[in-house]
């Protein structure tokens, strides 16, 4: 069995290697033996005469010695193979094997040589015959007087001496197990390495510095930023962890992404692959996790565009899901995140010096970056294209008024640049991940013909197409990775900001908590009804301060005043949800305004607090008015315009043209 076993096997390689061809003998170790020629590989995989040398050298002590004058031959035998006609291989006996193992045992102990198991003796055939035997010299020829003969097939990748790696660690290079490709970089030289490393540096400083200043920015107002542009937030933390690694990727260099080189094991420095390495292991979590999420983020900020501009929701109703986005943002990338680590593909970068995924794993590549991303891009894009045209028909078909008009219209232009600076950068990068998947084998392939020669490695037969990646791809795909957080500044970057920041760094606080400007338009009366309304219900504009012809200003627009008897001031509050009313799932739908019941307080001269709650939706308007001395004449109040299911009614009293303006 075992016989027959390692003959198909010689004759596989045989038939295998790019060029079976006889060649003298060149190992010194076996010269002046009963043949002269041999063919490569040899018995044991070894591609040339060189690399069996080296392999060889662990004898060198019990051949120089004699313990055994068997051997010589037999590891002769074995490294340089006499050489037949083409299909034919020849194997010592077992006898001979025994022979050479037993007389040498004890002297292999004293040199800390162990026995290979490739080369035990249950492998070999069951004689006892000299080698070579008289029918191989028959055959065998002078290799001068041997005419070329070539298999032409290639035999693909061997994996090279200088980068085998230990066997059971789970490393894979060029579809060769315990093999790892050279670092720090096996397309580029050092001086193209040292210059994209300073790049990625810088630029990760830029992106950390500007996703620290939004995160700052809600830590001091955190009320500012509520539901829909809560995600920007979180958005930028993600991005800010992103830049951080790579920057720590940059002070590093190849410290976590490579395996330090043995000289004296004949091993070059190798990419680290699994997840033996912690730093590594820990770059590469952080790294892909936050990567991830951030694309998840904005995935869930076209969300909640989406719900406040078609079916409206308020801040409170899309707050109450801000449990399943946090569920989504973070628990689908920490998925993704363990069963890479499961399945032990976390690959060192020795450009940026970081660990990832899909570096040099193909199918990596495909199912954990491309999949993902590009199924994040599809979803985001059509939930926001759904959004703007929402608020794009609202604008076109409700008429509003030319104030409400001009900040409906900065809302959408702030959508679309924050949208397009993230989708620009995000679908640079995917095209560059697919460019790679696409020339990936390509460039493999002529890195492997360009050093078969100094590898001793087969080199590639017909080679048809060679291709070597531009830096450039490599800077580009970096360079847009660490761009896609600095959006995040352009939704904070604002003259309130700037106020927040000059009052926190001279040690005061701004109490009045003003109402953020992305939500601003939503909250004019005249542009909230109109989302509110019925699509048949008519439009009724606000009156711009004084009443005209009897009419007061929009009761669904107004509440009226709180008077403050202790400090004999009066401040005007108005909300266009007094005339709406909650429901459970945090939407507002239109009701009757309670007039009757207030106007009987009203009649006393004083104006006690409204009982409907000041609500905190993103869509609050407030307007403060200056206050005026408990010595002024009483308000004549009037009924409220009454506004249901679109029906107008509007009754007023007439005041005087300050009250009116106040109003």
């Amino acid at each position: 069995f075992h016989l027959a076993g390692l003959a198909l096997k010689c004759h596989w390689m045989a038939e295998s290697h790019s060029t079976f061809t006889c060649e003298p003998i060149g190992l010194r170790m076996c010269q002046d033996l009963p043949y002269n020629a041999t063919f490569m590989p040899n018995l044991l995989n070894h591609y040339d005469q060189q690399t069996a040398a080296l392999a060889m050298e662990p004898f060198h002590p019990m051949v120089n010695l004699q313990c055994s004058e068997d051997l010589r031959m037999f590891l002769c035998a074995l490294y340089t193979p006499v050489c037949m006609e083409y299909g034919r291989v020849t194997m010592p006996c077992r006898a001979l094997c025994h022979r050479a193992k037993s007389d040498c045992h004890k002297l292999m102990e004293m040199f800390g040589v162990t026995w290979p198991d490739e080369i035990e003796c249950s492998r070999f055939p069951d004689c006892d015959e000299p080698y070579p035997r008289a029918v191989d010299l028959q055959t065998s020829s002078d290799p001068t007087d041997i005419s070329p003969m070539s298999v032409h097939k290639d035999y693909g990748f061997w994996c090279p001496r200088e980068l085998k790696i230990e066997p059971d660690m789970g490393y894979s290079f060029l579809g060769t197990r315990d093999c790892s490709p050279p670092c720090p970089n096996m397309y580029f030289q050092r001086p193209e390495l040292s210059f994209a490393r300073y790049f990625i540096g810088v630029v990760s400083i830029v992106c950390l510095s500007a996703t620290l200043f939004t995160f700052l920015t809600f830590l001091i107002d955190v009320t500012r930023f509520r539901y829909p542009e809560r995600p920007i937030i979180f958005y930028a933390v993600c991005y800010m962890m992103v830049s951080l690694v790579f920057f720590l990727g940059f002070l590093l260099e190849d410290r976590v992404a490579c395996n330090a080189s043995s000289p004296a094991q004949y091993r070059a420095a190798t990419i680290t692959q699994g997840s033996h390495n912690k730093v590594c292991t820990l770059f590469f979590m952080v790294l892909y996790f936050f990567t991830m999420s951030g694309s998840v983020w904005w995935v869930i900020l076209t969300i909640t565009w989406f719900l406040a501009a078609v079916p409206k929701w308020g801040s409170e109703a899309i707050e109450k899901k801000a449990l399943l986005f946090h569920a989504c943002a973070w628990g689908l990338p920490g998925c993704l995140t363990v069963t890479l680590l499961a399945l032990n593909k976390i690959e060192g970068d020795g450009v940026s010096g970081v660990c990832f995924v899909g570096l040099y794993d193909v199918t990596a590549l495909r199912w954990f970056l491309l999949a993902p991303l590009c199924l994040n891009v599809a979803v985001g894009v059509s939930l926001l294209l759904v959004g703007i045209v929402a608020l794009n028909r609202v604008r076109m078909e409700i008429p509003l008024e030319k104030e409400n008009q001009d900040k409906l219209v900065k809302f959408m232009i702030r959508i679309g640049v924050f949208s397009v600076l993230y989708l620009v950068p995000l679908l640079t990068v995917i095209s560059c991940y697919l460019y790679e998947h696409s020339y990936r084998s390509v460039w493999e392939t002529t890195w492997v013909q360009e050093r078969c020669r100094e590898y001793h490695i087969p080199c590639p037969y017909q080679v048809e197409q060679t291709s070597r990646p531009d830096l450039a791809l490599f800077l580009i795909k970096y360079l847009m990775m660490l761009v896609m957080g600095i959006p995040s500044v352009f939704w904070v970057g604002s003259k309130k900001t700037c106020f927040e920041w000059a009052g926190f760094l001279q040690g005061r606080r701004r109490k009045d908590s003003g109402v953020n400007e992305s939500r601003q338009v939503l909250q004019e009366p005249d542009f909230a009804q109109a989302l509110l309304r019925d699509p048949h219900t008519p439009i009724i504009r606000k009156s711009r301060g004084t009443s005209t012809q009897g009419t007061s200003t929009h009761a669904s627009s107004t509440h009226l005043a709180i008077l403050d008897d202790k400090a004999g001031s009066m401040h005007s509050k108005t909300s266009y949800h007094g005339s709406l009313h909650r429901s459970r799932d945090g939407r507002h739908t239109p009701c009757s305004y309670r007039g009757a019941e207030e106007r009987s307080t009203h009649l006393h001269g004083s104006m006690p607090r409204l009982d409907h709650p000041l609500s905190t939706h993103s869509s609050l308007h407030r307007l403060d008015t200056p206050p005026r001395h408990s010595s002024q004449r009483d308000l004549s109040v009037g009924p409220s315009t009454l506004t249901t299911q679109g029906m107008s009614d509007s009754h007023a009293t007439n005041h005087d043209d300050n009250d009116g303006a106040s109003a």
